[in-house]
């Protein structure tokens, strides 16, 4: 009876030099911590979640404090379902409305409440001074100008 064996992966055909894995690898790692740390800071000091916050900060800054769910989706890492359960949570605590689009019938609109901009502007508040705090003070400006422009860069 022949034996089956287990393929084993092959090596990258070019893996990432020093000064790529320093890069890449340092973006990953800064990610993972400091999305931990800001989530952790968020539920502690505002009860919401970092997806939350996130949902809240786009509405109050849109138009007429409303977007398509859709849309809010698109510019996350939830799915149109997931980010449509998130605005159910949001609606729960009366933190948002949700309305029918109109114009096609199709989707929905998430709008900011009066008691949804007072929890982001509290939220917001807080959340300024703990990132300015645990990340933007570890750089000069002249090194926040360069990250920005890092990040203007990646067309994402």
């Amino acid at each position: 009876m022949a034996s089956r064996s287990t393929p084993t992966a092959s090596p990258p055909s070019s893996p990432f030099d020093e000064v790529e894995r320093a890069a890449w690898g340092g973006i990953i790692a800064i990610h993972g911590r400091l999305m931990h740390e800001v989530e952790e800071d968020l539920r502690i000091n505002s009860g919401l979640t970092h997806p939350e916050f996130e949902v809240l900060l786009r509405l109050y800054f849109a138009e007429d404090h409303r977007a398509r769910i859709q849309d809010l989706a698109a510019d996350s890492i939830l799915t149109p379902s997931g980010m449509s359960r998130l605005v159910s949570r949001l609606e729960e605590r009366d933190f948002v409305i949700r309305h029918r689009a109109e114009e096609d019938g199709r989707g929905a609109y998430a709008e900011l409440t009066k008691r949804g901009q007072e929890a982001f502007a509290t939220a917001a508040d807080h959340h300024i001074s703990f990132v300015r705090g645990s990340f933007l003070s570890k750089y000069t400006r002249d090194e926040l100008r360069t990250m920005g422009a890092f990040w203007e860069r990646l067309d994402v």
